[in-house]
């Protein structure tokens, strides 16, 4: 059985490879900070890597196929039913997961290392500005640009006027739009920090 033919046996291959990797290389033993920004890294690249998908490729996909849709077109239903619920699903987990390890990292900077980092203490600032990018993209997630796909997207079961879907685009894209201008400050602030960047 090829495990490339579904998505756990892909993620789970990436994991069995890297355990070969790591033994290959006479790594023993786990440093668990080490684990911790490894998997953070992880969900952030998801993470992130939906953010940009949505921004660059979907919304102006949706965009053209509704300007198209009244010359015969095939509109944005595909793309709003089948592929838009399953990237919001992995898009708003891998906030929250990148979110928590970004959280347990910090911790194991030290000790205090998180509250270190959210209040800027010395040596702190730049991974600590990061954090907080982090944080306001995970509420925007979740506060902002997900309670408005559901209802863009039908998926609250509830009926809303073309008015409020249409004022639910407008809040969810520049929320989404937001995410996207500061994730280039905070992937600077988490890859600075790794390599010696302080502020």
């Amino acid at each position: 059985m090829n495990p490339l033919k579904s998505i756990s046996g892909t993620i789970v291959s990436g994991f069995i490879l890297t355990a070969i990797i790591a033994l290959g290389a006479g790594i023993n033993g786990f440093n668990v900070m080490q684990v911790e920004v490894w998997l953070h890294a992880i969900f952030g690249i998801t993470w992130v890597g939906l953010l940009y998908y949505f921004n660059f490729v979907q919304v102006p996909a949706v965009g053209q196929a509704l300007g198209e849709a009244n010359n015969g077109g095939p509109g944005p239903a595909a793309i709003n039913k089948y592929v838009a619920p399953k990237a919001l699903l992995w898009f708003r987990w891998a906030a929250v997961a990148t979110w928590l390890t970004g959280l347990g990292a910090l911790q194991n900077l030290g000790a205090g290392g998180a509250l270190k980092a959210f209040t800027f203490a010395e040596g702190f600032a730049i991974i600590g500005i990061g954090a907080w990018l982090g944080t306001i993209m995970l509420i925007n997630v979740w506060a902002i640009i997900w309670p408005n796909q559901k209802k863009i997207l039908g998926l609250d079961g509830k009926t809303h006027s073309p008015e409020s879907i249409a004022k639910a685009k407008v809040v969810a894209l520049m929320a989404s739009r937001t995410n996207t201008v500061l994730s280039v400050p905070m992937l600077m602030s988490m890859t600075g920090f790794a390599h010696g960047l302080h502020f």
